[in-house]
């Protein structure tokens, strides 16, 4: 049971490699760019958890779903695999709309040039 927190942050993180596979949203689309974006990203949200830490403000809760295992002091081990997730969901999520809303412009726009030409 003391890994059941962890086992399902890398659950959600392959299915959202699946879907970014599947639509080529943002690993699979420029694999460089998006390794830059996720790295920066985890580690700027890392400095951001550490940052609390050293102020008192996040504190390490108790829980029979995590592992106990800590990184740092008030830093567990599922903390950067949930920012990882964080991120990769963002990221697949932001590319994802941006191509529906890019198609439907598009798709808007084919129609008017169609209209005015006709």
């Amino acid at each position: 049971m003391g890994v059941l927190y962890l086992v399902s942050l890398l659950l959600g993180i392959t299915c959202m490699l699946l879907l970014d596979h599947r639509f080529r949203l943002f690993f699979w689309r420029d694999a460089k760019a998006a390794a830059i974006v996720t790295a920066v990203g985890v580690l700027f949200l890392l400095a951001w958890d550490l940052a609390g830490i050293g102020l008192g403000i996040f504190l390490r809760g108790e829980g029979t779903i995590a592992t106990g295992l800590l990184i740092a002091p008030e830093l567990p081990i599922e903390e950067p695999v949930f920012l990882l997730f964080l991120v990769l969901c963002t990221m697949v999520l932001y590319t994802g709309a941006q191509r529906l809303l890019g198609s439907s412009t598009a798709s808007r726009s084919a129609k008017q040039r169609e209209r005015e030409n006709a």
